[in-house]
């Protein structure tokens, strides 16, 4: 019997991830099959064959696109002749949406079949991208149950196969282990600051927060505030914002990001990934988001959802403060993060209903995924 090939590319860490899973749960199925293209570390490690280094498809931002502009048209363009004329049981683009659907486009017109795992954000802006997308995958495997919902009424075939986070963070998870092993007092009240894993954010970000937490001292002196940087230059960076706030009890570490956040009794975040890890791990929040005014004015314009935060898109309706620009204010901010510890049923309340999503989200969602390939390589 002949081997089954699979093609698999993905751009970045966070695709790398969902990589290594879901090869892991195809070879349950296809125990002799082969994959190659482009994967990150954690794939190689299981065996994949990558052409190119993951990290040259890594670009952000608008200009760095530009500047590797011709690179990636080679690398696109060898990929498309070479599963055209080695052609895979099935091609799956894993995120990176601006490079992986146009290959999956090109590749389905020559009769392979395509997935396209992690869905862009095509719900929120530049809802046009449906009708490529539908021209271009004979699968859509969301995270997201609304995401799901948007394809199925454009008539795009589409899985919603959970959330990966929603797999790995436990459904309860315990505050005050948390504590003790981070040397923080077990019965404090503890908010967590979070402001962004990037220099720009950090910058928007860093010192608002922190303004913040001395408002909230103002109301409440007994509070504590922690703040889990991203890696080493957001900690160097953290570290010299902090300089003008030495007198408050704000203490950060380098790292540790989901154990501070678990140790918390409130959070104050960037909006971002982070929110969907904090309504897993059961944590009331305020979202707050800052940018250049201009680039605010751009994606106002282009965002056609009311929310920006995974908590109130997923429940369609504001569950946790969102404060966004002229909003983000040290008061407002601080008022919202004070309710939270002045009305504890309401608190609790918010607290169910993040373990209810939970639930909805956590589904297995490699081996969904996996499932459903099968099914569409079979058909």
């Amino acid at each position: 019997m002949e081997r089954i090939h699979i093609g698999i590319v993905v751009g970045e860490a966070s695709g790398d991830i969902l990589g290594a899973a879901l090869i892991s749960e195809l070879r349950k199925i296809y125990p002799d099959a082969e994959f190659s293209g482009i994967g990150g570390p954690r794939m190689l490690a299981l065996g994949f064959h990558s052409y190119f280094p993951q990290d040259r498809l890594a670009v952000m931002g608008l200009i760095e696109p530009l500047k590797r502009l011709p690179e990636l048209l080679r690398i696109r363009k060898f990929l498309r002749e070479h599963f055209i004329a080695n052609p895979p049981a099935v091609f799956i683009g894993i995120d990176s949406p601006d490079f992986t659907i146009s290959l999956e486009g090109s590749l389905k017109e020559k009769g392979i079949k395509t997935v396209h795992y992690v869905s862009p954000s095509v719900w929120a802006w530049r809802q046009k991208r449906v009708f490529k997308i539908a021209k271009s995958v004979d699968l859509m495997l969301t995270l997201l149950p609304f995401e799901a919902a948007f394809y199925e009424k454009h008539n795009v075939p589409v899985e919603f196969v959970g959330h990966h986070l929603a797999d790995e963070i436990p459904m309860c998870v315990d505050k005050y282990q948390a504590r003790r092993e981070l040397g923080i007092p077990e019965h404090a009240r503890v908010v967590a600051l979070l402001p962004g894993s990037r220099a720009s954010e950090v910058e928007h970000m860093g010192s608002l927060f922190m303004h913040t937490a001395v408002f909230c001292l103002e109301q409440d002196p007994e509070l504590l505030f922690y703040i889990p940087a991203a890696n080493s230059d957001r900690y160097r960076q953290l570290h010299h914002q902090l300089n003008d706030y030495v007198d408050f009890p704000i203490q950060l570490f380098n790292g540790n990001s989901h154990k501070v956040m678990a140790a918390a009794d409130v959070l104050l975040l960037a909006s971002g990934t982070v929110a969907l890890e904090a309504l897993l791990l059961k944590k009331p929040m305020v979202v707050a988001y800052k940018m250049a005014a201009l680039t605010f004015k751009i994606l106002s314009w282009l965002v056609k959802t009311p929310y920006v935060s995974l908590p109130n898109l997923l429940a369609n309706k504001l569950l946790v403060p969102e404060l966004l620009q002229n909003n983000a204010t040290p008061e407002k901010l601080s008022a919202a993060i004070i309710n939270y510890f002045e009305n504890p049923e309401e608190t609790q309340t918010l607290c169910n209903t993040f373990a209810d999503m939970h639930g909805i989200l956590k589904r297995n969602a490699s081996e969904r995924a996996a499932v459903a390939i099968s099914r569409l390589i079979n058909r």
